[in-house]
């Protein structure tokens, strides 16, 4: 377990609900990975990602989930993508990412509460 943090903290990290809208293989990344944007609404806009999901996830079966996502951590540069939102998941009994979303639909944009 992590150190505790204060209620504020954690206001500080801006997690939303978005929809992939294109998804692609991601050969050139280290690990596998699938090349995401995800529509996170009007104020947010659409945010690229990388994600290790490869075990679980094509990228034909992505287009149009839902899914959670940080968006206000600093763009990162991942071999020649520049991934500007993290997409959640968690890991199985195997250790492969499952990812994180609403079980019903959601205005793009809702902030996580």
């Amino acid at each position: 377990m992590s150190g505790t943090i204060g209620f504020d903290d954690f206001l500080k990290v801006d997690i939303r609900v978005g929809t992939v809208t294109r998804a692609e293989p991601f050969p050139e990344a280290k690990k596998p990975a699938i090349k995401l944007w995800v529509d996170y609404g009007p104020e947010i806009g659409v945010r690229k990602s990388s994600a290790q999901i490869t075990a679980h996830y094509t990228p034909e079966s992505l287009v149009g989930r839902q899914v959670m996502g940080v968006v206000n951590f600093p763009p990162r540069q991942i071999g020649p993508f520049m991934s500007e939102a993290l997409v959640l998941g968690l890991h199985d009994a195997e250790g492969r990412v499952v990812l994180i979303g609403p079980d019903r639909e959601i205005p793009n944009g809702e902030k996580m509460c």
